[in-house]
């Protein structure tokens, strides 16, 4: 493409080194067509130059007329760039990125002097104190994002300057003095302050209340530099007055605040009406009465009318009842006190920080409030607290499972031991099948915990969908009951997703008879599986679901609904709608954790009377992922295959690790014991034992499991290793164990679980 900057100077310059190389291979072209008509070359060759010299001017020709469309698109871009700036009212130049003036319309020329090829610096040393910073500043703003804007003091006005990247290394300047129009029509104070505090400019509302010299905001409010959204003292022609102080606009360099007399019944002239002051405000009496309010305070509490309307009716106190607040504010020192209030609403949840002042209204003792939306502040600490309170939950319920699984592996074990010596006519053989099932149960309950804390091991498979739900449809119809009507609607071309089968069961189960519990007197229930392409991204309950394919599960019901204000809190822990005794509050935590662990999202909308719907959505499995091989919790004969070898096991918890001595044992494999990782150096001292396999847990008093085994490989690289841990296997940390030739199994396990992985690492 044609160099832009020259082509700015001199539309035909960038083009002219371009034609002589064109016009000599022209000539070339056609001395190479025309020479097999002359006695130059041999006769043998003329055929050749012909095509040669053919083919050559065809390219030519062509390139000739590609750089005569480009250069007709210059040139009228350029036409219309300086049609473009010429039409303005407000000086403009386009320049290089090394400040090189290009393009001047008349503005500038005559504003600025501005001229081709004349340092940008140059022209605005007499605007701007330090021109070359300024330049470089908005240049690197605009070059990042394309676009850069920022006011300076320029005299007695402001200068804006805005500045547009049009193409790499071109960029177009824009300045527009502000005689401060907007300002000065405002019936307010307005100032024009610098970042260090002082007074660059203020309207003539301002002069008539504080006079001519104003210096920083030291000379000017009580308390040095203001509370923007808060009562301040300022000192006025005539003496000490409060005011509240909001920013009407920032920039880089100086920020416009508005300053806003408290003294709101002042004759006409003398200030400003409520209705026109920039922020919210409310004229209350001294027992909370509203009196007088202004639009944006109506707008942000929700209400058309306020006046006569006690405060206590639309806001709660968060810290204090609202009373006793008023009360303290009326009675101390005129000092502004500051609260955060929620209003009562039915629509949404939202929080106001209101500042609390004293103020003499109609000759009266009243009070001033100014409200500012502090619903994303309360929302941000709102998602800080639970994240902690997740965090502790998160550690209780890891600590526990680890104590918990123990208990449950010796338990399981030692049955499965019971059940060898037992069959199916034995009368006891029933109470030990119930055993076996219950400790199933207590397993199914810990994960569920851990699922709440999203610490579980997660054994994700591919899935599809339409088969996941085929298979619990009967269990769901039975947790439904009669009066309730289960419904299913599978999209017909479902792509498959990557998930742990049991968790998902666990999520839908949960939800539908959240559904249940939710219409006692029957209803109907849907399950609804589809695809969802997103071509833009999802923004919602302050979480992003980016484009991309996915399968969704929606789980509707026809019950009575959730208010609109507990909508935001049902996936909370320990958060139920229901009775004492009727639930826990885990059910849909649980169901959260889960599909966030699973990579996935969760929303829900409900309207009261009509219903509520659950959507999950999950993305969807495009490679052909490898399904990890799931584990029977029951004993499976075509499993218990016999093995040879020795095999150092290593556990802290004596029950577990008598269970597993004899279930090793049975399977034919020698085991040595240990009940530390020290015990177990003792033990491969003898350079003469040769071991196959070690079992250790990895959690032990002293060295944990990892680092024995490493330390041990040192002298036996060879042996296999197999991890055990009432953990999940996030006890390894974020980098996993990093052992090669190891495989990890969780407790609780069954005895047929322990000797295949042990047999799986031998052979």
């Amino acid at each position: 493409m044609p160099d832009t900057a020259a082509l700015l100077r001199d539309p035909t310059a960038a083009h002219q080194p371009s034609a002589m190389r064109v016009g000599s291979l022209l000539v070339l072209a056609l001395l190479i067509t025309i020479a097999p008509f002359t006695d130059l070359v041999p006769p043998n060759w003329g055929a050749g130059l012909k095509v040669a010299g053919l083919s050559l001017l065809g390219v030519l020709l062509c390139f000739v007329a590609k750089k005569q469309v480009e250069l007709r698109f210059e040139l009228r871009s350029i036409s219309i760039m300086r049609l473009f700036s010429e039409l303005e009212d407000a000086p403009v130049l386009v320049a290089n990125g090394y400040g090189d003036i290009l393009l001047a319309n008349t503005h500038a020329q005559r504003r600025f002097g501005a001229e081709a090829e004349k340092p940008l610096t140059l022209c605005l040393r007499s605007t701007f104190s330090n021109p070359q910073a300024v330049l470089f500043r908005l240049q690197s703003q605009a070059h990042l994002s394309g676009r850069a804007y920022e006011e300076f003091p320029s005299n007695a006005n402001m200068m804006a300057v805005t500045v547009f990247r049009l193409r790499p290394e071109v960029y177009c300047w824009r300045f527009q003095e502000c005689d401060d129009k907007s300002c000065r029509e405002l019936t307010i104070p307005v100032l024009s302050v610098g970042r260090k505090g002082e007074i660059l400019q203020f309207n003539s509302v301002a002069e008539k209340m504080f006079g001519a010299d104003l210096g920083d905001f030291q000379d000017l409010f009580c308390g040095g530099a203001p509370s923007v959204g808060a009562i301040n003292q300022v000192r006025t022609r005539n003496g000490v007055d409060s005011v509240a102080v909001a920013e009407l606009s920032s920039s880089g360099s100086h920020r416009r605040l508005g300053l806003i007399p408290i003294q709101l019944s002042s004759p006409p002239g003398a200030g400003a009406s409520i209705e026109d002051l920039p922020v919210p405000i409310l004229n209350l009496s001294s027992d909370g009465t509203i009196l007088d309010t202004n639009r944006l305070a109506a707008k942000l509490l929700g209400k058309d009318s306020l006046k006569g309307t006690c405060i206590n009716e639309i806001m709660r106190g968060l810290r204090i009842p609202l009373r006793d607040w008023l009360a303290q504010t009326a009675s101390d020192e005129d000092v502004p006190r500051s609260e955060f209030l929620q209003l009562i609403r039915d629509d949404k949840e939202v929080f106001v920080q209101v500042t609390l002042s004293k103020a003499a209204i109609e000759g009266k003792a009243g009070l001033i409030a100014v409200l500012n939306d502090a619903t994303e502040l309360k929302t941000l600490e709102a998602q800080f607290v639970q994240g902690q309170k997740m965090q502790a939950v998160g550690q209780l319920a890891g600590g526990f499972a680890h104590d918990f699984n123990n208990l449950l592996t010796a338990i399981s074990g030692h049955c499965d031991l019971l059940l060898l010596r037992h069959d199916q006519n034995d009368p006891d053989y029933g109470d030990l099948v119930q055993i076996n099932q219950n400790a199933n149960r207590a397993a199914a309950l810990v994960s569920q915990l851990l699922a709440f804390s999203r610490k579980q091991t997660l054994r994700p498979e591919v899935l599809d969908l339409r088969d996941t739900i085929s298979d619990l449809i009967h269990l769901l119809n039975r947790l439904v009951g009669e009066k309730v009507q289960l419904t299913l609607s599978h999209d017909p071309v479902l792509k498959p997703v990557r998930a742990d089968k049991r968790q998902l069961e666990q999520v839908l189960m949960n939800l539908v008879v959240n559904a249940r519990d939710a219409m006692p007197e029957g209803g109907e229930i849907r399950i609804e599986t589809e695809v969802m392409r997103l071509s833009h991204p999802l923004s919602r309950d302050r979480a992003t679901v980016h484009p991309e394919e996915y399968v969704t599960v929606k789980v509707m019901d026809s019950g009575s609904g959730i208010p609109a204000d507990k909508l935001q809190k049902v996936f909370e822990s320990f958060y139920t709608t229901k009775r004492t005794g009727e639930g826990t509050g885990l059910g849909l935590s649980t169901v959260y954790g889960i599909v966030k662990q699973t990579g996935g999202f969760i929303f829900v909308d409900s309207v009261m009377g009509r219903g509520t719907e659950f959507t999950v959505i999950l993305p969807i499995c495009t490679a052909a992922d490898e399904v990890e091989e799931k584990t029977s919790d029951q004993p499976d004969p075509q499993r218990t295959r016999q093995g040879e070898g020795v095999v150092l096991l290593v556990e802290d918890e004596a029950p577990v690790r008598a269970f597993a001595t004899r279930a090793l044992r049975l399977k034919g494999y020698t085991v040595l014991e240990a009940d530390s990782a020290e015990e177990a150096f003792r033990l491969l001292e003898d350079t003469t034992l040769n071991v196959d396999v070690f079992v250790t847990d990895v959690v032990m008093p002293g060295m944990d499991g990892p680092t024995w085994v490493r330390k041990a490989h040192e002298t036996r690289p060879d042996a296999r290793v197999v991890f055990v841990s009432g953990y999940t296997e996030g006890a390894f940390g974020e980098s996993g164990p990093g052992i090669a030739n190891s495989t990890f199994l969780p407790k609780p396990f069954s005895l047929n679980q322990l000797t295949e992985a042990v047999f799986q690492q031998l052979n």
